[in-house]
């Protein structure tokens, strides 16, 4: 069962129009490539902007059930094929940073909004999300078990970790920012401690502060024909506009989950305890952080 993901690496622009008419044609040239899910960079509608007017900044954003994702939920059903599309959401008191997942059929898996909002930065503006979901995709290929995370929401063990919990196979990550060393790093850390493919679209280099490097991690580390580990990495753009295409075989990362040691084999929660602790002490309390 090889899945084809492809990473819609493409430039965006603060004017929903024409975010919207691009998108439809990068979906469908996407198909035409043979993808099975298509995923965005991080906030399509708006390109990634955050205004600074809080007024401006609602008068930019959509609902998560209103015409620019209807565009998408009816273009899965169209093309046949699943479509992680991202969205500046319509939200109170601020928006939200949130992904909206279709399967093949134009049905809604499920609206995931930013748990780790980069209050250091501009999105200290926009509502955080309450939690992370997993969903049964149904794609051309068959059922796949798939959740996502949001740029900052990476760099936290914690967030990829509740998704393998709660059974992801596949993770949808949308980006907006250097992809550098270290951030591919982690991504490839978070895929081979969960046992789970990874995912991430960016934006090209151009956009502000971004650079490409979209990739696909797929998880599996060790296959029994082979003497070391193997490189996990399955794709990693350049930092060109594209779409790139991946293809993550799902039979093999599923052999890999029942007999190796990572993921929730060998994890000893009740030992956990001060991950949940809420206290933040120095040097790591920050004036701008928000509960």
């Amino acid at each position: 069962m090889i899945l084809h993901i492809a990473l819609l690496q493409i430039r965006g622009t603060d004017r929903i129009e024409e975010n919207l008419a691009k998108g439809i044609d990068a979906c469908t040239k996407a198909k035409e490539l043979g993808a099975d899910i298509v995923l965005f960079p991080e906030m399509w509608s708006c390109g990634y902007n955050i205004p600074e007017d809080i007024a401006e900044l609602k008068r930019m954003s959509v609902p998560a059930d209103g015409e620019f994702t209807g565009a998408f939920r009816k273009l899965a059903a169209q093309l046949d094929m699943a479509i992680g599309i991202t969205i500046l959401e319509r939200h109170e008191p601020l928006p939200r940073n949130t992904v909206c997942l279709y399967d093949r059929h134009g049905k809604k898996m499920y609206a995931y909004s930013k748990v780790h909002t980069c209050d250091f930065g501009d999105e200290c503006r926009l509502d955080a999300g309450d939690g992370f979901y997993v969903a049964d995709l149904d794609t051309a290929k068959g059922c796949v078990k798939v959740g996502s995370m949001i740029c900052y929401d990476r760099e936290f063990p914690e967030s990829a970790r509740i998704l393998m919990l709660q059974g992801a196979e596949l993770v949808l990550v949308p980006n907006a920012c250097p992809m550098e060393i270290n951030r591919l790093s982690q991504l490839r850390g978070r895929a081979y401690e969960n046992m789970m493919a990874i995912a991430t679209c960016n934006y090209p280099a151009g956009q502000p502060d971004c650079n490409g490097h979209s990739t696909v991690f797929d998880g599996v580390a060790y296959l029994p024909e082979l003497n070391g580990s193997r490189d996990t990495c399955i794709l990693e753009a350049g930092e060109e506009e594209g779409i790139y295409i991946a293809g993550l075989d799902l039979d093999m990362l599923r052999a890999y989950r029942e007999h190796e040691v990572h993921g929730n084999a060998y994890r000893h929660p009740a030992k956990y305890k001060a991950l949940t602790e809420q206290k933040i002490a120095y040097p790591f309390v920050r004036a701008d952080y928000r509960p």
